[in-house]
């Protein structure tokens, strides 16, 4: 390598360009970091669709085999297709759909083309009269504000008119994507009749049907052609107000009477809702902005708060807007918590380089830092990323790393000037013999990252980040160790540093350390034998390590699900909100409260699951004032629950927020099988045996319960003699308890149903249905009990299915303190008999947790042999020789040792973010490992004999080795408290630990093992061999790595 070209001499040479790229790495580094966006999380896809229908009167089982299961058939050939689940209940139901892998925005923006592509295809074999279906792909969005819009005194067509004119105005700010306005009411007229007063009028209903709807209707009259234009001829015809409806001519026994006379016509909201949400326990209209694709929420929260405060300076007396969601805020406190912790982690590194190796090259090391960071906040402005959770997590590690190509070099700069070489001399002969070498460590550890850079799943995607940060830091930190640090060294170091008379390794501390390895490498048969004990030992260990996906997240907010028994009422919930709500009034621990109520929140976080329209379901969000707060507050409701004193009719579950993808229950159990009833048999036992452990609490079935329903025996003879059709009789009885939209009013852009219904006490009961009266068109009236008998019946409220068969789901959620993976593995066993007994086509299988924590972990593993081969690809280059490829690469899983007493020590789990450690740290290890064999393989090419090489090149090495190993695990302390990074940092810190003892003591006797090394006698009583620079420097094929 000496007669190639030699960058750290060109940047010598060339110190005025050095000097300006310094100084624009910096400047331009400064003004892409003020100009990142800022998120708490990074942006992933969720790759969820959901299509909804509607098809009044029809039961579950009609709208599960008539429409659903068409619907089914026709997406079931998608490409990476994971499942299609799909619900049907009383009059309306829908299927989820779910993509499996790691997918952009816009390879699932065609997928969700071609679902709605391949229903309408079919749309002309589904019912004439079914409504729908009704897509929804837009799970990506995430709002970062939300505002309660109440009033008292207005109506709710009027409060959302505000509504409106807000959305307007704050569609209008610089990073606001959507606006959308949550909790409208779908506002109708009701005109109101009294069945019984019809019949006595011998009035059908049906002539007010007609009358409403001929009304209503726009009617085409055609156009006349002149010789010098077209006129268009026209109707006056419509309805556009009340009055107008009021004043509808209904004939009555030959007379003429207004619609007024006989019915009551009204303005209300459309019955039952569909969804509302409350605030504080009042009923609001919530307006939610989602923002742009990775702006700086900072930026775009101060916006909003500006405007935001003019609005409501423009309200009038009596109406409030209040935001209850401050995503900007929480992005605030996020990012400058990680930023504290980079701080501290620039100050614990800082010090480890100024202890150990001297102000003046402490600051030669410490000047790498912020132009390594400067080129990285260049590259992720480039390409539009964000500081984000993981960002910055992935830059708190990297800070750990990024000094170690700084240390190599200056390390080997002072080792040379004390052996009497010139600044000059020195800072080129450090790469000469340390350039490619540290480019392949670098290389290898950032490989180590490529798992979760290439995972194909939702959580790779969410994490992948780490890859490309810690990669592009690992490489910066490579350019600038090889051009900038040089120049550095020379400006910095002094000129004379001659302390040992040629050789720097003489001290008593080295001396003692040279005894040592020499010791372990005489019985490295000992050594061998109980490090590989140790690595079983810690493998065993695993097992008392508990399992996770994702950690629960450090923030205030606490989510409450009220879930009534299926097929509860619109009212019921209400009913059940209301009662908790006066509770939670009175909680001093509760800054604020909302509840939604028929579906879930909205997603004002990323990890929140989508919640399907279920008027059995409710979902509250309180706000508490710190995590104590939070925690005291969950105590009380799960009490409150778990009393089952005052709530008895609900299952009520109280959760934290949680890091990464959503999951729903953590523990699941999932029945599937072609008969419902024996699904039903399977899924008890199931939960019966669940319910035994300890380990998980609160265990229920996702749908069980039949509820009652009425049905109508008609005597076809009676009907027809009477002049009554089928369809009369159920136009009728819609009409008095549900209501039938008859027409609409046209107010401009607004579009108003004419609801047609019964008045309130003949709605809201079942025990008169009997008296209903039946008009036939001829005007006669007769009692519905004259023409069908009543009977009454039960029936699934709600039919699940997973890829077309039905399935049913044992739910739980865990107890304090234990982690859901480790439930479900643990509970397994117990319901392996109950497996081994199954009928042919049914089949229990772990959801929840354990489920999404495996996919994850398989998508990693999947990319394991791309990494094992570049790993080997880039330490084939370098050493050249397969031998040392195969032992280095043995080093890999080392880290083990260290890292299972340091996750039980600390009660840390193993999830996700820690898998990830774990796989980085081999990469980390054999980097080390590569700096010593490579010095190893120089010394014997230089002259040295083997067993001199590996005890003198493992003295030598030792302390570039500890100094980058204690940069890397004490940069990791401050990521120790942080919920997410925690176990992973807890991974790091033990393993690199361990593993930097075992390459100063496993490797060396490793090494002799290998190559079968025999001891040189006289090495005990003779001086340290000195290896001459010109040594190395006339061996051009030696294998360096450094000196």
């Amino acid at each position: 390598m000496t007669g190639g070209f030699n960058l750290s001499a060109w940047a010598l040479q060339n110190r005025s360009l050095v000097k300006f790229a310094m100084v624009i790495s910096l400047l331009a580094g400064l003004l892409a970091f003020q100009k990142l966006g800022r998120q708490e999380d990074p942006n992933f896809e969720i790759p969820l669709m959901t299509a909804l229908v509607a098809w009044p009167g029809a039961t579950p089982d009609e709208i599960q085999n008539q429409i659903l299961n068409r619907m089914e058939q026709s997406v079931q050939e998608l490409p990476n297709l994971r499942y299609v689940t799909s619900f049907a209940r009383q009059g309306y139901g829908g299927l989820t759909l779910a993509i499996d892998g790691r997918n952009s925005g816009a390879d699932l923006r065609a997928l969700w083309y071609q679902v709605r592509k391949k229903i309408g295809d079919i749309r002309s074999s589904l019912p004439v009269d079914m409504q729908g279906p009704l897509f929804n792909d837009e799970y990506n969005d995430v709002y970062s504000a939300l505002y309660a819009l109440e009033a008292e005194g207005i109506t709710q067509a009027e409060l959302e008119e505000f509504a409106s004119g807000i959305k307007r105005t704050l569609q209008k700010i610089h990073g606001t994507n959507k606006v959308k306005i949550l909790g409208k009411q779908k506002q109708v007229i009701y005109v109101e009749v009294s069945t019984r007063r019809l019949a006595a009028l011998g009035v059908s209903p049906q002539v007010i049907f007609n009358a409403i709807a001929d009304r209503s209707e726009v009617k085409p009259l055609g156009q006349a052609e002149t010789n010098q234009d077209r006129v268009v001829v026209r109707m006056d015809s419509g309805l556009k107000t009340r009055s107008e409806v009021e004043n509808l001519d209904i004939v009555v026994g030959g007379h003429l009477l207004r619609l007024a006379d006989i019915a009551d016509i009204r303005y209300g909201d459309a019955e039952p809702a569909a969804f509302k949400i409350r605030h504080n326990a009042k009923p609001v209209v919530v307006i939610g902005v989602t923002p742009t694709p990775n702006v700086n929420l900072l930026q775009l929260g101060e916006s909003l708060q500006s405007v935001v405060q003019e609005i409501k300076t423009g309200l009038p007396a009596g109406v409030t807007l209040s935001q209850y969601v401050d995503q900007p805020a929480l992005v605030n406190a996020s990012v400058w918590e990680f930023e504290k912790s980079f701080l501290e982690a620039l100050v614990i590194v800082l010090a480890v380089t100024f202890l150990f190796l001297g102000w003046r090259t402490g600051v030669v090391v410490a000047a790498s830092v912020p132009l390594v960071l400067g080129i990285v906040a260049v590259v992720m402005y480039v390409f539009d990323w964000s500081l984000d959770r993981i960002s910055l997590g992935a830059l708190i590690i990297s800070l750990g790393l990024l000094v170690d190509d700084a240390i190599i070099s200056v390390e080997m700069m002072m080792v040379k000037l004390e052996e009497g070489l010139d600044k000059f001399s020195a800072a080129s002969f450090a790469y000469t013999s340390t350039a490619f070498p540290m480019l392949t460590g670098t290389l290898v550890t950032v490989a180590g990252f490529m798992p979760v850079g290439f995972a194909k799943s939702v959580a790779g995607e969410y994490a992948g980040g780490i890859f490309w940060i810690v990669g592009i830091a690992m490489i910066a930190s490579w350019l600038v160790a090889i051009v900038f640090t040089p120049y550095l060294g020379v400006l910095m170091l002094p000129n004379d540093m001659r302390r040992h008379k040629g050789n720097a390794y003489d001290s008593p501390v080295y001396q003692r350390l040279r005894v040592i390895v020499e010791i372990c490498v005489r019985h490295r048969g000992k050594v061998l034998i109980a490090t590989a004990a140790l690595l079983l030992l810690a493998l065993a260990g695993m097992s008392l390590v508990q399992q996770q996906f994702f950690p629960v997240a450090a923030r205030t907010e606490l989510l409450v699900e009220l879930r009534l028994k299926a097929g509860s009422s619109f009212v019921a919930t209400e009913t059940a909100v209301r009662k908790l709500e006066k509770r939670l009034a009175d909680d001093k621990d509760i800054s604020h409260f909302t509840a939604y109520i028929g579906e879930g929140s909205p997603r004002f976080y990323n990890s929140l699951a989508p919640e399907l329209p279920n008027p059995g379901y409710a979902q509250f969000m309180i706000q508490t004032p710190s995590l104590a707060a939070r925690e005291a507050v969950r105590a009380r409701l799960l009490k409150l629950f778990g009393d089952e004193i005052e709530f008895p009719e609900l299952r009520g579950r109280v959760l934290r927020l949680e890091f990464g993808p959503p999951v729903g229950f953590p523990v699941q159990f999932r029945i599937t099988g072609p008969d419902l009833s024996k699904v039903r048999e399977i899924a008890n036992e199931v939960k019966a045996i669940v319910s035994r452990s300890p380990l998980v609490k609160d265990t229920q079935l996702d749908w069980n319960e039949q509820v009652r329903t009425l049905k109508l025996k008609i005597d076809h003879d009676k009907a027809r003699r009477l002049g009554i059709s089928n369809s009369a009789i159920a136009s009728q009885l819609q009409l008095a308890l549900q209501g039938i939209t008859a027409g609409q009013i046209r107010r401009g852009e607004e579009t108003l149903d004419i609801i047609l219904r019964g008045v309130a006490d003949e709605r809201n009961g079942l025990s008169h249905i009997d008296d209903i009266a039946v008009v036939s068109m001829n005007g006669q009236a007769v009692p519905l009990s004259a023409i069908a008998r009543v009977e009454p019946a039960f029936e699934d409220p709600v039919i699940w299915r997973r890829d077309r068969t039905v399935v049913m789901s044992v739910n739980s959620d865990v107890a304090d303190g234990v982690q859901a993976p480790s439930a479900t593995k643990k509970i397994l066993p117990d319901l392996q008999p109950l497996i081994d007994s199954l009928p042919p086509g049914y089949a229990i299988a772990a959801g929840g947790a354990i489920d999404d924590a495996e996919r994850s972990n398989n998508a990693l593993f999947a990319v394991f042999p791309v990494m094992v081969l570049v790993m080997l690809i880039l330490l084939m280059l370098q050493l050249k020789n397969f031998s040392m490829v195969t032992m280095v690469f043995l080093t890999f899983p080392l880290g083990f040792i260290g890292v299972v007493p340091a996750l039980l020590a600390f009660n840390a789990p193993f999830g996700f973010v820690a898998l990830l450690g774990v796989i980085a740290l081999g990469g980390m290890i054999m980097r080390n490992s590569v700096i010593l064999v490579d010095q190893i393989e120089r010394d014997i090419l230089a002259g040295a004999p083997p067993w001199t090489a590996i005890i003198e090149a493992t003295v030598r090495r030792s302390r570039p080795v500890a100094l980058t190993a204690a940069a890397a695990i004490l940069a990791m302390i401050p990521l120790t408290r942080s919920a997410f990074w925690g176990p992973m940092a807890m991974a790091i810190m033990g393993g690199l630990l361990v593993a930097t003892f075992l390459t100063v003591l496993f490797l060396p006797a490793l090494y002799a093992t290998w190559f079968r090394v025999e001891p040189v006698q006289e090495h005990r009583h003779s001086a340290p061999c000195t290896i001459k620079e010109a040594d190395l420097t006339d061996h051009p094929s030696a294998i360096g790595r450094l000196e």
